[in-house]
């Protein structure tokens, strides 16, 4: 059993996608901005659908090389062969979709980190420790990068194993056209077919557009220049022919494209051709690899391929295998997917990062109660706060699974200090006690104050409702709640939903679980659920069935304190713990209440207000971790 099942080689970048659809790039007025390249697309997708993959690149020692190191990670991909480069910038490519069929883009790659590999940055032994090599068309336009490409390939094949080439025809990547035509997919150069047919006897898999047999065959009749690739190769040719589906030719030409080996394509609506070939060739490979026929390995291809086309941005676009399998099953409901609630939902799902199955967070959001606080002053309040992040981190000491709720208002200093801590990080965005629910106003009239927040803070949101409030009530909260999820969607912000029914009427074991299917029949689909402690295990099985019922991928549920002592938290949490998507705590008062009064009152230097938060955190640790410990046997 080899460590990989595929390396890919080549480019790298970083794209900005223009955020206004239907616009020119010249009028772009803001970006996404996601991981490119094709070599580092069909690495990402492959890892997706559950391959082990890794890329051999190059990126800047700046920012956007680290973001894209960062990225790769994430995705599960294995960068040993990530060269970081002192002296070279990381690529970069803005991107734009005019209309269904203007996709304007401008390549920044003059001298760029990927295109200093070279034979030194290929280790045999690393190339050897997959089952795969794919490589792209673009690393065999010059000489340094076509010779670590080339290197790759011929040690791949010493070796028995598997090659397949991406031809990825990029006319201005050759040098055959503009700048400005970055968009281009075809100029003839007897050239460029020159240098590709002397590589082509290289591959056991070779994959283009009819535009890129074209290049690669001499010739724009698609048959003749499979039969001209044909007479240098006997890889399986595979030929993506849009929305007429691709088939695959193992071995001689026919006279019609129709007589290869096809798998079923989808009626999808195309919205973004742009890195759809990418996801297409991370299917196609997962077939392969996997020993499928061509007409399975061709429907997974297609299948990856009508995600891209239907969304925005590349590597994000590609789907896991679950919710390849989800589609497959279900089929196509309408064409424009990026629109399909049910299959979204499946998308934002496996596309949420970080492994969060425990949650042991110190929540120190809370404003009002600060502000009673005799001594307080905003001031202090933001320095206390910094104060209880420093408890944190002391307690967290690098390791997974724990966190901290903190406000921007008084808390700004330490929210900020939280990025890339590796601490969980929810954020509030209710004014404090608000009935019916009243949120902040920094997030605007039309909640675009999301716009300005980190990607990795959690928006976080308390209602206090009860089944038996009235109408008017219900309809002015939902209202407030349903415009907040579908703003943090839209913003690609997760979402966690507090509600405490017990500060408005009398609560039964039905209660919380009523609350729960309330807002899923009204289409808000929280990625957190904070819940306070419920008292029998009736209330908590009914209350995690409803979760379970409506929504199989949410992230879970964490226990509220309500200033509740040690002891009653103790078996609150012994209670819970039975239950797997209960994932851990977010107690504040109960770690910081005291030590606020008497810090405030000047009785409780710094040092010792962080020991004692500090030593009150780490204790409901031990007590959560023990309850489930105990809960599992």
């Amino acid at each position: 059993m080899k460590a990989l099942d595929l390396i890919t080689i080549g480019r790298s970048s970083v794209d900005l996608y223009g955020g206004q659809v239907g616009g020119r790039l010249e009028d772009m007025r803001s970006f996404d901005k996601y991981i490119g390249g094709s070599p580092t697309n069909i690495a990402c997708g492959t890892a997706r659908l559950g391959l082990k993959s890794a890329v051999i690149t190059g990126v800047g020692d700046e920012h956007m090389g680290r973001f894209i190191r960062e990225e790769l990670e994430r995705e599960g991909v294995d960068t040993t062969g990530v060269k970081t480069d002192p002296d070279r910038l990381t690529a970069l490519v803005l991107l734009g979709i005019r209309n269904s069929d203007s996709f304007p883009l401008i390549f920044y790659r003059e001298n760029c980190a990927d295109m200093g590999l070279t034979v030194d940055d290929i280790d045999p032994d690393f190339i050897t420790s997959a089952r795969a090599v794919v490589a792209t068309g673009t690393h065999l336009s010059h000489p340094k990068v076509e010779a670590a490409t080339l290197k790759a390939l011929e040690i791949a094949r010493a070796n028995d194993m598997q090659t397949a080439l991406d031809i990825d025809y990029r006319p201005n990547l050759w040098g055959v056209a503009g700048h400005g035509d970055g968009e281009s997919r075809f100029v003839a150069s007897e050239k460029v077919t020159a240098k590709l047919q002397s590589t082509l006897h290289l591959f056991d898999l070779i994959v283009g557009t009819e535009e890129e047999f074209h290049i690669a065959g001499g010739t724009t009749d698609t048959v003749a220049a499979l039969r001209a690739v044909r007479e240098v190769s006997a890889a399986t040719l595979v030929c993506k022919r849009g929305a007429a589906g691709a088939v695959a030719f193992t071995g001689a030409i026919p006279d019609s494209l129709d007589d290869g080996e096809a798998g079923p394509g989808f009626p999808i609506e195309v919205f973004n051709v742009l890195g759809a070939g990418d996801g297409f060739m991370s299917g196609l490979l997962k077939g392969w690899l996997d020993g499928e026929d061509w007409p399975t390995a061709l429907k997974y291809a297609n299948v990856c391929g009508a995600f891209a086309v239907s969304r925005h941005g590349c590597t994000p676009a590609y789907p896991f295998w679950d919710e390849m399998q989800f589609f497959l099953k279900r089929g196509v409901l309408r064409p424009d997917l990026r629109n399909d609630a049910e299959l979204e939902q499946v998308h934002w799902s496996t596309n949420r990062r970080g492994d969060w199955s425990t949650m042991r967070v110190f929540a120190f959001d809370h404003r009002m109660q600060l502000e009673e606080i005799d001594g307080y002053t905003k001031d202090k309040g933001g320095a206390f706060k910094s104060l209880c992040l420093e408890a944190a981190r002391k307690v967290q000491n690098g390791k997974p699974g724990y966190g901290i709720l903190c406000d921007d208002r008084i808390g700004r200093d330490a929210l900020h200090a939280a990025s890339g801590s590796g601490l969980w990080v929810g954020r509030p965005t209710e004014w404090p006690g608000s009935r019916p629910l009243t949120l902040e106003a920094e997030l605007g009239p039309d909640l675009g104050g999301l716009g300005e927040w980190p990607r990795d803070q959690v928006v976080k949101v308390l209602c206090f409702c009860h089944p038996d409030d009235d109408a008017a009530i219900w309809a002015d909260q939902e209202a407030t709640i349903l415009r907040l999820f579908h703003a943090c969607r839209r913003n690609h912000l997760e979402f966690l939903l507090e509600v405490i029914p017990s500060k408005v009427a009398p609560i039964d074991d039905d209660t919380t679980a009523t609350l729960i299917q309330r807002f899923y029949d009204l289409g808000v689909y929280p990625d957190w659920w904070k819940l306070e402690p419920l008292k029998t295990e009736a209330a908590w099985t009914k209350t995690v069935e409803a979760i379970t019922r409506n929504d199989p991928h949410t992230r879970g549920i964490v226990v509220l304190g309500l200033d509740a002592p040690e002891e009653a938290l103790a078996a609150s949490f012994e209670l819970a713990a039975r239950h797997d998507l209960v994932k851990g705590f977010a107690v504040g008062r109960t770690i910081f209440g005291s030590v606020a009064r008497s810090w405030m009152a000047g009785e409780m230097p710094d040092s010792d207000a962080v020991e004692e938060m500090a030593r009150r955190y780490a204790r409901l640790c031990d007590i959560w971790d023990a309850a489930r410990i105990a809960a599992r046997g």
